[in-house]
């Protein structure tokens, strides 16, 4: 498909309103954009100690792919499919400590590296075992303590995050914690890059968000474009809300309240003073999404102040807004519009990326 997005925003209008409402451009998307993503999938804690095993299924509603995390017996950790190469069962149904993976099916047996180990009844099979009959290990990568797997990502994941570690790399983000006040999910009746889209203009922050638009200095705020990334900053009042920074900073000297950081396609990191959220867009439909905010709190003592403190009102009008548009895209009198070129930068490097993807 052609979005034809003009690369001067100035010039460019949005894509058709068909991408999110077409059922085929949807599917087209999860596997010419979505499987050759990398997605967040948890942190270190999955497989905590030697000899853990954790299924897990990559982007549960789109892509739906079978894997499983390990750590072996030498404390090294991989990423495997979880679908046994004999006749396709689930190799694990379930977490635990295990010496080794047996498909209940029919008793093949795996290393927790995935390799193969023994198969009954099958002797005489010509050229068995071979190098297929290993579990396919599936590209993976740490940030931090925070893991991440794709089906064929387009990428090294080092380089799909170095503008994000340069700029809040110094944050002691392997030692922040799960918050449970701060983890749920949102069910929202729309497409999931109309989601992303909202989020990644402040545009309607004066217009939608009455509380966020208190705690941040609208005319500051800012959007920075990356190859496959968007960071906005959002600059506060000032006091305890905002970020301690490091002298050597590139923005030391201005009161940070936030900084949200977008990866495409669907992942979104919040970092603010008392911590980070981590935003997981899930397609479910090409009119269906499932978001998902996990938080992890560094300082719980700021937990209440600033941007970052009521993430659920904010997270509930944006919900609504995306779900408007969603009815509004569905009309005989509306098929694009145009780009605000100072404040819908991030928006058209989404759509140009999309474009490019759905090309391919």
């Amino acid at each position: 498909m052609n979005l034809d997005i003009h690369e001067d925003i100035r010039q460019a209008w949005t894509p058709t309103s068909r991408l999110y409402t077409d059922p085929e451009i949807y599917q087209k998307g999860i596997e010419s954009i979505l499987a050759r993503s990398w997605q967040w999938i948890g942190t270190d804690d999955l497989v905590k100690v030697p000899n853990q095993v954790h299924p897990i299924t990559l982007l549960e509603g789109s892509l739906d792919e079978p894997l499983l995390v390990t750590r072996d017996a030498q404390d090294h950790v991989h990423c495997l499919s979880n679908v046994c190469t004999h006749r396709g069962n689930l190799v694990a149904e379930g977490s635990g400590i295990e010496r080794f993976l047996r498909c209940r099916y029919h008793g093949r047996r795996f290393g927790l590296d995935g390799k193969f180990q023994h198969m009954p009844e099958f002797e005489g099979c010509a050229g068995f075992p071979s190098e297929s009959d290993n579990l396919p290990e599936v590209p993976f990568g740490f940030w931090k303590n925070h893991l991440f797997a794709g089906v064929r990502p387009f990428a090294p994941l080092k380089d799909v995050l170095a503008d994000m570690e340069a700029r809040v790399g110094w944050l002691p983000i392997d030692q922040f914690v799960p918050e449970p006040t701060k983890t749920r999910d949102y069910m929202v009746r729309g497409n999931w890059a109309l989601y992303v889209e909202n989020y990644l203009e402040g545009f309607h922050i004066p217009f939608v968000h009455a509380s966020l638009a208190e705690a941040l200095v609208y005319d500051d705020y800012r959007t920075e474009l990356f190859p496959h990334s968007v960071l906005q900053v959002g600059v506060g009042q000032g006091g305890d809300e905002v970020f301690d920074l490091p002298a050597e900073h590139p923005d030391q000297g201005q009161a940070i309240s936030a900084y949200y950081w977008w990866v495409f396609p669907n992942l979104m990191f919040n970092f603010y003073p008392w911590g980070m959220s981590v935003n997981v867009v899930r397609p479910l439909g090409a009119e269906r999404t499932r978001v998902s905010f996990i938080g992890f709190v560094g300082d719980p003592s700021r937990m209440r102040q600033g941007v970052g403190a009521d993430l659920d009102r904010v997270e509930r009008e944006d919900e609504a807004i995306v779900e408007a548009v969603q009815v509004g895209l569905h009309s005989r009198f509306y098929d694009r519009g145009r780009y605000s070129p100072k404040r819908e930068t991030g928006t058209h490097h989404f759509h140009r990326l999309l474009a490019k993807f759905l090309a391919d």
